[in-house]
């Protein structure tokens, strides 16, 4: 069985039932979830052997969130307890011409303090296939981006894939760091990036005129990447987008097909997903079969409530063979 790593901070998620807004609400949905924690889950969903490092802080809130992710099949041993809150984060779920909207408070979390102190990563990264991370844990703080570093710095002395999704967030840099003072060093230890044109030009400080500059200048100046990955969406109101996706090598690329989504019920944690499917698909398939087994598994997560994918390799095979026409299955 292959062996996964993931790192990032898990957040207690609150939200109004429904399409409420928040000045509606009377009661507010808990749910645990954080962008790696999420790929974490889906890969554990279809079987995979996964280890999700983070920290809570130790009291209910962070037994709970251990809890869950333990229920779903992720490996908790090398999570630290230590003082300090839980990140929170707030969801309104938008409908039709209404956008979504999240409101962030996590700062000081007991994950932000984190600086990996007691981490075993002989243990941890023992037959370990690939270690995953995101831009999101860079951007917390100083602690986090140091944390990273020495993540990527261990799994690349071992031979280990590292994925990466670029994930720039504009309002969680707020330590003092600008994303080109750190980013750049990570990028250079990673593998697999999942990243945009915005991506590249926030993390880099540079300007591109086209996604192609981008990707050449990408592989030219990291030479450890093996693959690109590029998500398209059009987002024409908040319950229908078209969804593809790119997947490009050195010498190849492939795009998957294109999906139409006309009724989503909930868009957190797709990127998350379509994350997994990569992993997983990198892993198991061809890259062709990987992109389109990605993309199929980014596209389900909409049809999902909450921030996981729970969707079997069935269910992700039969949408990719054109078969997923929502008929009720007997």
């Amino acid at each position: 069985m292959k062996k996964i790593v993931t790192l990032g901070e898990v957040m207690l998620r609150l939200s109004p039932p429904g399409n409420q807004r928040f000045f509606q609400a009377q009661d507010l949905e808990m749910e645990f979830g954080g962008s790696e924690a999420n790929v974490a889950a889906a890969l554990a969903y279809w079987g995979m052997d996964v280890c999700h490092l983070t920290a809570f802080p130790d009291h209910e809130l962070g037994w709970a969130a251990a809890g869950k992710l333990r229920k779903n099949g992720i490996d908790t041993r090398a999570i630290s307890f230590i003082p300090g809150r839980m990140g929170i984060y707030f969801l309104e779920q938008g409908a039709m011409q209404r956008s979504s909207q999240i409101i962030y408070d996590r700062a000081d979390s007991a994950f932000a303090d984190f600086d990996g102190e007691g981490l075993d990563w002989d243990a941890i990264l023992d037959g370990v296939s690939c270690f995953h991370w995101s831009g999101i844990t860079p951007a917390l703080s100083q602690k986090c981006a140091n944390l990273t570093l020495v993540a990527l710095q261990k799994a690349n002395e071992r031979g280990i894939r590292v994925s990466g999704d670029l994930n720039y967030r504009s309002n969680l840099w707020q330590y003092g760091k600008a994303p080109h003072q750190v980013m750049p060093q990570l990028m250079e230890l990673t593998h697999v990036m999942i990243a945009g044109g915005r991506d590249f030009r926030q993390c880099l400080n540079e300007e591109f005129k086209s996604f192609s500059d981008t990707k050449k200048m990408a592989f030219d100046r990291f030479p450890k990447l093996e693959y690109l990955v590029k998500t398209d969406r059009i987002s024409h109101n908040s319950s229908v987008n078209t969804l593809s996706a790119s997947l490009y090598g050195r010498k190849k690329s492939h795009t998957s097909k294109s999906y139409e989504l006309t009724h989503i019920v909930d868009r957190v944690g797709s990127g998350d997903a379509f994350a997994g499917g990569l992993i997983y698909g990198l892993l198991h398939l061809s890259p062709k079969e990987a992109i389109e087994f990605a993309m199929a598994a980014g596209v389900l997560k909409h049809s999902v409530p909450g921030d996981i994918l729970y969707c079997s390799l069935q269910e992700i095979q039969e949408l990719v063979a054109g078969e997923g026409n929502g008929k009720i299955k007997r």
